[in-house]
């Protein structure tokens, strides 16, 4: 994305009429884009450096507090873990062997597909997150307080649409999406 010589939108400045056909109205969209993508993107990296610090004093880092997060509720393969993060299969691979290696996770028979095995994590891997929770607990009512309650779940919700709508084009093979070595 190069820069636009164009003043960027303020924020909560709406988007262009619906539709609007003209090619300024391209150009905004374009801009929306990017904007949303370059917040993303500093979004990620200040969440990644929060993550690190608050898994730190569990004796985690950051991605594996991740992939042991996508694995809490149920066991998932390495494959779905990647799916629901969004990310590749073989970084997730390299984590949860590392998990395993450690004690913090095992692999148990998938009665779904014999080859990949789920995730699941051991009683070593559910103390590690329960010692983040006091931090991340903290965390999100400091957030809270400084978006307000209503703020704070109206962004998760405008979070959940553009990741719903960005399945649906990738569905609708508008953008890329996977390789089709990460399924399974």
């Amino acid at each position: 994305m190069r820069e636009s010589t164009r003043e960027p939108l303020p924020v909560g400045e709406p988007g262009p009429p619906e539709g609007a056909g003209d090619a300024g109205d391209s150009r905004t969209r374009q801009d929306l884009l990017s904007s949303t993508a370059l917040g993303v993107f500093r979004l990620n990296g200040q969440f990644l450096a929060i993550s690190e610090e608050l898994a730190k004093p569990a004796g985690l880092t950051a991605a594996w507090w991740q992939v042991l997060g996508a694995v809490l509720r149920e066991p998932l393969s390495v494959a779905g873990i990647a799916r629901s993060m969004g990310i590749t299969r073989q970084s997730v691979q390299r984590i949860a062997d590392l998990l395993v290696a450690k004690g913090l996770a095992e692999y148990v028979p998938n009665p779904a597909h014999r080859r990949a095995k789920l995730l699941r994590p051991t009683e070593e891997g559910l103390d590690a997150v329960d010692r983040i929770g006091p931090g991340h607990a903290a965390l999100a009512a400091r957030l809270a307080a400084e978006l307000g309650d209503a703020a704070f779940a109206q962004t998760v919700r405008a979070l959940e649409r553009l990741a719903v709508a960005l399945d649906a084009l990738e569905a609708a093979a508008v953008i890329p999406g996977p390789a089709a070595s990460d399924a399974p």
